[in-house]
């Protein structure tokens, strides 16, 4: 039987897209030393990513810009990754766990779990491709962004990061509908 996994990063983070990761797998052949991506170190999370991409059925990833976050609000924008993710995997998924909370429009079962990519394995794998995935991104943004320390706080809200918007003010990325609006008169 083929599942699917689903996971998302990035809901809470001041910058930059949310990344959804989907995963198939045959059951019980995800690889061995996956968990949750939050308590992996980036070294870790970085093998065990290109050994998910190796022997994974499918993946598809789906993103959430700052624009679409800011225009449906972040709870939607996630739910919908989410469902795209899902829906992009090129195999036939007999059942999938979504992290979190339940999506609508699957032609195929689903059990939500709260706190999935801590006790199931394909969500796990998941967790690790958008973790993965979303970290380079900002990599790549803290280049052209260099002001905001990206590289290091992921698009979080530290307290760094927020005194940087509050001094330069937002970037296009940045969104502006969720938690930049506390940040001071400035902005």
């Amino acid at each position: 039987m083929i599942v699917a996994g689903v996971d998302e990063v990035g809901r809470g983070a001041l910058f930059g897209p949310l990344v959804a990761a989907a995963v198939a797998y045959e059951e019980g052949c995800v690889p061995q030393g996956v968990k949750d991506s939050k308590v992996l170190s980036q070294r870790k999370r970085e093998s065990l990513y290109g050994e998910i991409l190796h022997s994974a059925k499918d993946v598809s990833v789906s993103m959430a810009t700052s624009f679409r976050i800011d225009e449906i609000n972040v709870h939607n924008a996630d739910k919908g990754a989410l469902r795209e993710a899902l829906l992009g995997l090129r195999v036939p998924v007999e059942r999938a766990f979504v992290d979190g909370f339940p999506l609508e429009g699957l032609p195929f079962p689903h059990e939500a779990v709260i706190h999935g990519d801590a006790s199931i394995p394909v969500i796990s794998a998941a967790s690790i491709v958008a973790k993965v995935l979303r970290d380079h991104l900002m990599a790549l943004f803290s280049v052209h962004f260099p002001l905001y320390g990206l590289d290091v706080n992921k698009g979080y809200g530290t307290t760094s990061h927020r005194e940087a918007v509050k001094t330069h003010g937002p970037t296009l990325f940045h969104r502006t509908s969720f938690h930049i609006k506390s940040l001071g008169e400035k902005l």
